[in-house]
C-alpha cells in the first residue's frame, strides 16, 4: 500500500509539474500580460478574477481553496517599485543592515549553535558564519519572517505587468508547498514579494533547497532552525560555494578607469554583474592603485563600479557569485560578506 501511494504522489506531482509549465507557457504565448492592457484593467487589462480563472486550472488540492475571497494586495504594488537595494546608497544601505545589534546577536547565536553549525557546515562545505549571516539579514535572525499572504502577494504580482511570468510561475510553486503540506495554510505567511521562513526562500528556491534536515518528514524553513540553516546551506553549496576562499574585502584608489576594465561577456541573468569589472589577480590591481584594505585570498577579483566621486569600493571574489545567486543585489552581498567576518570576529 505504501508504495502504491507513493507511486500515485510521484505521478500527481510529475501532472503538476507539467500543468504548471504548460499554463505558463500557454499564457506567455497568448501574449496575456500585454493583453490585458486592452481591456481597461488597473495594471493591465485583465480582471483579478480573471487572472486567477487562467491559473486555477493548474492547482491542485489545498492550492485551489487558496483561491478563494482573494483579492489584490496593493501593497506589493508600491514596494516592488521602491526596493532598498535600487534607492538607497551603498552607506546607506549597509548602515541599515549591518548594525550593531545584528553583529552582537549574530555572535551570541553562532556561539549557542555552534555545534549544529559546523555539523551543517560540514556537510555542505559552507563557512557557517555565512549561513548565520544570511539568517540575520534575512530575518533578523528569525524573528521577522513577515506577515504577508504568499499566495495573495504572488497573485498580485503575477497580475501585474512588470514581471508577470516569473511571479505567476512562483505562485504555482507556492500552491505546490501547500499541497505537499509543509506548511499549514494559515501560516503560510513571509515577505512582500512571496519570500518565506527564516532563510526567505522564493517558492521555486524552496522546492529545489530545502531540506529536512532532521527527518521529520516536513521541510519546515518556519519554525525548525535545523532545516534553515541545512537549507541555507544546501543553496550555498548549489551555487558553488568554497569553504574558506571568502567573498572579498573593501579597497581604496584614487582614481579608476572603470570603462576600460569592463568584460567582454556578461551574464544576462544577473542585473548585478553588469556594475562588475572582469576579474584580475590582486597584483594587477595594486598595479592599477587599487589597494584592498584587508588580507584577500589568491584568486580573481572584480571591481564593484565605484559611486561618483568614490576612493573607496569593493573587490569580490568566487563566493561572491555565490551571495548574489541569493538575492542579485552588490548591496546585498556586500552586507553578507561584512556580517560574515563580524560574526566570525571574537567579541
Amino acid at each position: 500500500m505504501k508504495s502504491i501511494m507513493g507511486l500515485m504522489q510521484h505521478r500527481l506531482a510529475r501532472v503538476f509539474c507539467v500543468s504548471l509549465a504548460a499554463v505558463v507557457a500557454l499564457m506567455i504565448s497568448q501574449g496575456w500580460a500585454a493583453n490585458r492592457a486592452a481591456n481597461g484593467a488597473a495594471d493591465g487589462a485583465e480582471s483579478f478574477d480573471d487572472y486567477l480563472a487562467k491559473v486555477r486550472s493548474a492547482a491542485i488540492g489545498n492550492g485551489i481553496a487558496a483561491f478563494r475571497g482573494l483579492t489584490r494586495d496593493e501593497r506589493v504594488i508600491g514596494y516592488d517599485r521602491k526596493q532598498p537595494e535600487f534607492v538607497q546608497t551603498f552607506d546607506e544601505y549597509l548602515t541599515a543592515r549591518v548594525t550593531n545589534f545584528r553583529k552582537q546577536e549574530g555572535r551570541k547565536l553562532f556561539k549557542l549553535h555552534q555545534p549544529l553549525l559546523d555539523e551543517i557546515a560540514g556537510l555542505y562545505g559552507v563557512d557557517p558564519e555565512y549561513i548565520v549571516a544570511f539568517w540575520g539579514l534575512e530575518t533578523s535572525f528569525g524573528r521577522y519572517q513577515g506577515k504577508y499572504s504568499i499566495i495573495r502577494s504572488l497573485a498580485t504580482l503575477g497580475h501585474d505587468q512588470r514581471r508577470a511570468a516569473f511571479f505567476t510561475a512562483e505562485l504555482l510553486k507556492a500552491l505546490q508547498i501547500l499541497d505537499e503540506q509543509h506548511v499549514a495554510p494559515e501560516a503560510f505567511v513571509g515577505a512582500w514579494a512571496g519570500a518565506m521562513g527564516q532563510s526567505q526562500f522564493m517558492p521555486s528556491s524552496f522546492l529545489r533547497f530545502a531540506v529536512d534536515h532532521d527527518g521529520d518528514g516536513r521541510k519546515d524553513i518556519w519554525s525548525n532552525k535545523a532545516d534553515v540553516f541545512a537549507s541555507i546551506a544546501n543553496y550555498l553549496n548549489k551555487a558553488g560555494w568554497k569553504r574558506g576562499a571568502g567573498w572579498g574585502g573593501p579597497v581604496s584608489f584614487n582614481t579608476v578607469d572603470f570603462a576600460s576594465l569592463k568584460p567582454l561577456n556578461v551574464d544576462p541573468g544577473c542585473r548585478a554583474l553588469k556594475r562588475h569589472s572582469r576579474k584580475m589577480s590582486i597584483p594587477s590591481w595594486k598595479d592599477l592603485g587599487v589597494v584592498p584594505g584587508v588580507q584577500l585570498a589568491d584568486q580573481p577579483y572584480a571591481l564593484i563600479s565605484p559611486e561618483a566621486g568614490a576612493s573607496s569600493g569593493y573587490l569580490v571574489g568566487g563566493n561572491y557569485r555565490a551571495i548574489l545567486n541569493y538575492n542579485c543585489a552588490d548591496k546585498y552581498a556586500v552586507s553578507v560578506g561584512l556580517m560574515s567576518e563580524a560574526i566570525a570576529t571574537p567579541d
